[in-house]
């Protein structure tokens, strides 16, 4: 395995320049959840010339819908939601300040060239974890959409929140490395 690192939020170009597929990064401070409907809801209002309800400077996306929180807590279950959905629309987002994804599942090319020419990765959450990563939310607070329920965007504040990184900004792929080691085994 790689490095590890902790992060704050929002990331800075410096912070994403260093990362490279395989290392293990810790995120603290803000995030935002956002899936496919909402993430074509961002890139209209971009396509119209309105403002987002958040800063995409140097902002990570977690593809997820939580479940419903229980008494006292933040926020439910949040495992990762499957990447390709939003591969569509992640470039033009990435294009505009976005630094960082966090899903599972593999991303296109579009998606891959976009992060090694703007300076973007994308991170992998364990699937099947949604408590345990529920348990690094220490708020959530939604800030959009709240019509599209579990899929609305929300602001959380996430603590040493577990990821990996998939593809870096060198244009390197986790996914690939790994099956070139199997397959030379």
């Amino acid at each position: 395995m790689g490095t590890t690192y902790y992060l704050k939020t929002p990331l800075q170009n410096e912070d994403v320049s260093k990362l490279r597929a395989g290392d293990i990064v810790f995120l603290n401070g803000i995030i935002y959840t956002a899936r496919d409907a909402a993430h074509k809801k961002l890139v209209d209002l971009m396509s119209a010339g309105k403002n987002l309800p958040f800063d995409l400077n140097g902002a990570v996306i977690y593809f997820v819908g939580p479940t419903p929180p229980k008494p006292s807590e933040p926020i439910g279950s949040a495992g990762p939601t499957t990447s390709y959905r939003m591969d569509s629309y992640s470039p033009t987002l990435i294009a505009n300040g976005l630094r960082g994804m966090i899903g599972k599942g593999e991303r296109s090319q579009e998606v891959i060239d976009s992060c090694v020419k703007y300076g973007a990765v994308y991170f992998g959450a364990t699937g099947g974890a949604g408590a345990l990563l529920g348990k690094r939310i220490k708020s959530s607070e939604i800030i959009a959409y709240p019509e599209l329920g579990p899929e609305a965007i929300r602001k959380i504040e996430v603590e040493d929140f577990p990821v990996t990184v998939i593809n870096d900004v060198l244009g390197d792929d986790l996914y690939q490395k790994g099956r070139a080691e199997y397959e030379i085994k």
